[in-house]
């Protein structure tokens, strides 16, 4: 655990213009450095496990992911619609209540924060070699120089990199021209989707000829005998 986390207590964040919450102000102002500081919200946070998932058979460490992590609860809302944030200690995985995360950047190169960024990036690439045939294996260098020059596209028009584009960049990462073929990744079909798939089997069953046997044959020769003794009308008598 980081040495500033005994005084990291509490944050305020506000919603920037991209929809992604920004620090204002923090407890600890010594180690934290407030330019372009960003914090994951609960929606956010919940769209990065759910990407998570996708690598545990490959060998996702969950205590580097608890590790990465700050997280807080909403103490309040100001009037200016920002949110006083208060530190929470439960397992980020395991609570069950909305909690924003706010990743252990103390030390960039280091830190808790950077080993779970380079742990889900060898992740993919080895989930990605897995499922694709390329015709060369990617490296992780190939997605590391993507990631890098989004950043610094990002730099270069004044716009501050946020933790959840860095996080979700590396778990969606996808070399162009290619798509996974996995049917655990294919679109769900709904319940009335189903439903009409099984009655769509249903009339192509009782669409098919039934082939006639010597049972059926009495229905014909019912119908035979009912016209034979069929009595003629005789026409009226015009006299």
């Amino acid at each position: 655990m980081s040495q500033s986390s005994a005084k990291l207590t509490w944050c305020k964040a506000r919603l920037g213009e991209d929809m992604n919450w920004w620090i204002t102000e923090i407890s600890d102002p010594i180690h934290w450095d407030l330019d372009g500081l960003g914090i994951i919200d609960p929606r956010q946070f919940q769209h990065i496990v759910d990407l998570l998932e996708a690598l545990s058979d490959y060998g996702l460490q969950t205590d580097l992911v608890e590790e990465a992590f700050y997280t807080f609860n909403i103490g309040k809302i100001e009037k200016d619609k920002s949110v006083h944030l208060e530190r929470q200690q439960d397992s980020i995985l395991d609570c069950e209540d909305q909690v924003f995360a706010l990743p252990d950047v103390i030390d960039e190169d280091k830190g808790p924060y950077a080993d779970f960024i380079d742990h889900i990036t060898r992740l993919r690439i080895k989930m990605l070699n897995d499922l694709i045939d390329f015709t060369e294996n990617i490296t992780v260098e190939e997605l590391e120089e993507e990631i890098r020059e989004s950043q610094n596209a990002d730099y270069m028009v004044g716009r501050a990199s946020h933790f959840f584009n860095e996080i979700t960049a590396i778990l969606e990462y996808l070399p162009e021209g290619f798509e996974i073929e996995d049917d655990e990744n294919a679109p769900k079909k709904t319940e009335d989707e189903e439903l009409e798939e099984e009655l769509s089997d249903v009339d192509e069953d009782t669409d098919e000829k039934i082939e006639t046997d010597d049972t059926m044959k009495w229905e014909e020769e019912e119908e035979e005998e009912e016209h034979e003794y069929e009595e003629p009308t005789s026409p009226p008598d015009e006299n």
